[in-house]
């Protein structure tokens, strides 16, 4: 007997170790056997990772060059106002986080981009409309433009700073450096404008106000001195002029009435002391001095006169000329008290007539003083518009000038690196397109990986067999290549002839008493390799001394005969014998190359399965149990057909043959449930065609899988084996 390889003699329990184990080992289970379906799919894999790098280098090859800017900017957070000027507008005071998110936006913006198209003129800019393809200008719209604007221009905060990079790419180099830095000059100042834009509306109003004001102060002025001119009216003191009409007193006639006046009161004075003084015959002060001088010189000179005398003759010369002062001193002295008289007389003649004439000239002023004092008033009022006038106009200017120092602030934002023309293009890039096809690759690779393994339902892992379908797998049976699958049975050392060998030994432990006599071999579609195991089977009993029959019960579509190559008689076979038509041993044939028996379908009846639903199938099977050691049944596959679930019932049970890499898992179920709801008994499985795809899951036999049923099983699996 030939040595069953220790692996297909584990199976019995490996339902019971996969259990056990299998809650632990779920997860490497899982990626082994994506790994396995990647090692299979490893041409599929490799040809989709050469054409996402193909798809690189043609993106690479095919896309136009674009050349990107960067102009810098710094956002500081907004200060206080430090002008005497109150704010205009209220400043945030909105967190650090908050104000940088909004600037990011803005900077974002259609707003701004809709000032950069009107600032740099874009719908008319040939080298922009150029550097985009876009041929006929007059069709853009600015919406179009705002979008292309938009979808080049990149913001990219520098982390843990104030600086922001504005990024703008397109197919012309200097395009992009032009409209990265008008980017950020328009950002700018707009954010000046919203930052003072009250205080500059402000001042375009005031100046506006201020013109009108000039204007009108100017006109009212010209008024005021056309009025001034045609009345003869002068202002001396324009800066201490008062207002309404007595702006009038501060006029030529007023000033010189009053100065009249004052000289008149002084004449009058001056007449009234010198009336009183002729009146009292009283020496005026003049007289009395002069009169005294000439006593004090007369005595000097008479004692002079009385020194020369004593000391010299009387015809000494300076004694005569002494006494000839002497007597002129006398003389003026007696002439004195009459000059006194005509001077108070001329004195007061004087004082009248200054009098009088003041008088006269006070009163020709007064006369016109009184006739301007009906003109001042409207002086008065033209006086007080131009002083109105000028104060509103002062009023505004003040503002203005608050204004405009308030509104001088410093921008909080400041352009600290301008774009420059790039030299070379960022993109397209070879290593990045490489890199993004060979990811791409990967993904649809996985993805592949991925739905060939969810999808794929068909039993791969032996184990399968055990932990989806629930019954113990009995053998594992490899796929040979061999042109001739009959000679590799026969030959015993064959890798085929021994995984049959152990499925054999398997079965034996399925009863108390060994392996159940009665079997039926059956599929859940044909050309799953039923035929072929239960010849294989067949013979491994033969092996072991046992007298065997194998029953071809596949009424529709046998081709076990000319498999084995036997030439049954016309009529004879299991179809005459369910019919009541002669004895078992009239219809078996020995088969001597394999040393069993074999009972073949006979003629195809119209109604096999009526045929099988009766009695006679066991009545036979029993009779053969009477001679025959063991009886194998041939069944015919479960779905769409019933006559799998009627041989069932004829039989101990069912032995149940899985393609491996083909049948789906849910076909099997559906087909082991039909046989469940028959109350078939199902012994355990057998999974057959394993190759190189399932020897990455650990079942091999030694020299590996490197066999297949070749050509000849084809033609048995056409005619239904």
């Amino acid at each position: 007997m030939t040595n069953t390889p220790s692996v297909a003699n584990e199976y019995p329990g490996a339902a019971a170790s996969s259990e056990e184990g299998g809650s632990e080992d779920s997860f490497r289970i899982d990626l082994e056997r994506f790994w396995i379906q990647a090692l299979n799919l490893k041409y599929w894999l490799l040809g989709i990772i050469a054409l996402g790098l193909l798809a690189g280098l043609a993106i690479t090859l095919l896309s136009p060059k674009l050349y990107r800017a960067t102009s810098r900017i710094e956002i500081s957070m907004v200060q206080q106002n430090i002008t005497s000027a109150e704010p205009i507008e209220i400043q945030s005071r909105s967190g650090d986080f908050q104000y940088y998110t909004t600037q990011y936006e803005l900077l974002e913006s259609k707003f701004l981009a809709q000032r950069v198209i009107e600032a740099g003129n874009l719908t008319r800019d040939e080298e922009f409309l150029n550097a985009f393809d876009l041929r006929d200008a007059g069709t853009i719209s600015a919406k179009r433009l705002e979008s292309i604007l938009r979808n080049n221009v990149t913001i990219d905060p520098v982390p843990t700073s104030s600086l922001v990079d504005i990024r703008f790419s397109s197919q012309n180099a200097d395009v992009s450096a032009r409209i990265a830095n008008l980017w950020a000059q328009e950002f700018l100042q707009a954010n000046y404008e919203k930052r003072f834009g009250a205080n500059i509306e402000a001042r375009e109003f005031l100046e506006d106000q201020i013109e009108e004001l000039r204007e009108r102060l100017a006109l009212s002025e010209r008024e005021l001195i056309d009025y001034a001119n045609a009345n003869e009216i002068i202002i001396l003191n324009s800066d201490a002029a008062g207002e309404g009409s007595d702006s009038a007193g501060q006029s030529l006639v007023g000033s010189e009435l009053a100065a009249l006046n004052a000289a008149l009161a002084e004449a009058t004075t001056q007449r009234i002391q010198a009336e009183s003084a002729l009146r009292a015959g009283a020496r005026n002060e003049a007289g009395a001095a002069a009169a005294a001088g000439l006593r004090s010189r007369l005595a000097e000179a008479q004692a002079q006169l009385a020194d020369l005398q004593s000391r010299f003759g009387p015809g000494y010369p300076e004694i005569q000329a002494k006494k000839a002062e002497i007597a002129s001193l006398r003389q003026a002295l007696t002439g004195e008290s009459s000059i006194d008289n005509q001077d108070l007389q001329a004195a007061f003649r004087k004082a009248s007539l200054q009098e009088q004439q003041l008088r006269a000239k006070f009163q020709q002023t007064k006369n016109s003083f009184l006739g301007q004092q009906g003109t001042g008033i409207q002086y008065g009022i033209l006086k007080r518009e131009v002083d109105t006038n000028r104060q509103l106009y002062d009023a505004l200017l003040q503002r203005y000038k608050e204004l405009e120092a308030a509104g001088a602030g410093k921008n909080n934002m400041n352009l600290i690196d301008a774009a420059a023309p790039p030299g070379a293009p960022y993109a397209p890039s070879l290593i990045r397109n490489l890199l993004i096809g060979l990811i791409a690759a990967l993904l649809v690779a996985a993805a592949l990986v991925y739905l060939r393994e969810t999808m794929d339902q068909t039993i791969r892992d032996p184990s399968d067999v055990s932990r989806k379908l629930g019954l113990s797998p009995l053998g594992l049976i490899p796929r040979v290549e061999s042109d001739d699958i009959v000679e590799e049975l026969e030959r015993r050392s064959s890798e085929i002839s021994e995984a049959y060998a152990a499925a054999r030994t398997n079965m034996a432990f399925l009863t108390p008493n060994g392996a159940p006599r009665a079997i039926m071999l059956t599929s859940t579609r044909p050309n799953e390799g039923k035929s072929i195991s239960s010849v294989a089977l067949a013979r491994s009993f033969v092996q072991l001394g046992k007298k065997v029959l194998l029953i071809d019960a596949d009424l529709r579509h046998s081709g076990l005969s000319d498999f084995i190559g036997v030439n049954a008689e016309a009529g004879k076979g299991l179809s005459g014998m369910l019919a009541g038509n002669g004895p078992l041993a009239g219809v078996v044939f020995p088969v001597e190359p394999h040393g069993f028996d074999l009972l073949p379908t006979g003629h195809k009846p119209p109604n096999p399965v009526e045929l099988l639903a009766g009695p006679n199938l066991k009545h036979v099977i029993d009779t053969a149990l009477e001679e025959y050691d063991q009886v194998i049944v041939d069944g015919a596959p479960v779905l769409g057909l019933a006559d799998a679930l009627e041989v069932s019932k004829a039989v101990e049970g069912v032995v149940y043959v899985v393609e491996s890499n083909g049948v789906n898992v849910r076909a099997i179920e559906n087909a082991l449930t039909r046989l469940k709801t028959a109350n078939a008994r199902i012994f355990g499985a057998v999974v057959t065609k394993l190759d190189q795809r399932n020897s990455a899951y650990g079942y091999g036999y030694g020299y590996g899988y490197g066999y297949g049923y070749g050509d000849r099983d084809s033609e048995l699996v056409e005619r239904g084996a």
